[in-house]
């Protein structure tokens, strides 16, 4: 077991050594500037071993939010009889944290990676097919009937409006500090209609207020 787990750490420092060396690439000369092979001779590796690490160049970039895949889908499991009011607390602590995933941090790098990030079509995509996996990994957290999938359709709506909201107005030159306490209520307010709009019954899932 032990050695499994080194094997485990090895492979994720492999993971983030080679990310973090192509974002750099990336945000230095951009995206569509930068083969595979560049990135690869940089990090001292074959390209055969880069695309068993990340199948696709776009990969590089999205493994820094690779971590949240899922993750609502994790909390919402966790808190089975209030997923929503566990989803909106979990926000919440990222706003007070300056969580990069809450589009609210004004650090020149996170800046940076999100210009990059929103600035590159592919990258958007790709990004695209990470939120909905992510969907339907909350769908299935939710019970997976069509209640539970319009729900975590809304929620992960609510989640991306709000980051997408927050980082516009930092990358507008405000300050995250500065636009903290009207994030915060912007998120109140948000959870709070979905918290209103959506209930569970007796039976279990998920379903909407008349």
């Amino acid at each position: 077991m032990a050695e499994i787990g080194l094997r485990e750490r090895k492979r994720q420092r492999m993971y983030q050594e080679v990310s973090d060396i192509a974002v750099g690439l990336f945000l230095e000369k951009g995206f569509d500037a930068v083969s595979v092979a560049e990135v690869a001779a940089a990090a001292q590796i074959s390209k055969p071993t880069l695309f068993r690490y990340f199948p696709a160049k776009e990969d590089l970039v999205l493994h820094r939010i690779a971590d949240h895949e899922g993750e609502s889908a994790r909390i919402a499991a966790a808190h089975p009889d209030a997923p929503v009011a566990a989803l909106r607390t979990h926000f919440l602590d990222g706003l007070t944290r300056f969580d990069p995933v809450t589009g609210l941090n004004d650090h020149p790098q996170v800046l940076a990676f999100h210009r990059l990030l929103y600035g590159t079509p592919s990258l958007v995509a790709r990004a695209y097919g990470h939120m909905q996996r992510s969907e339907a990994a909350l769908a299935r957290a939710l019970g997976d009937d069509l209640d539970a999938r319009l729900a975590a359709g809304q929620i992960t709506a609510v989640q991306r409006v709000l980051a997408m909201e927050n980082w516009r107005r930092i990358a507008e030159g405000a300050s995250a500090a500065g636009l903290l306490e009207r994030a915060v209520g912007e998120a109140e307010r948000a959870f709070g209609r979905l918290e209103r709009g959506l209930v569970r019954d007796s039976a279990g899932p998920l379903s909407e207020t008349r």
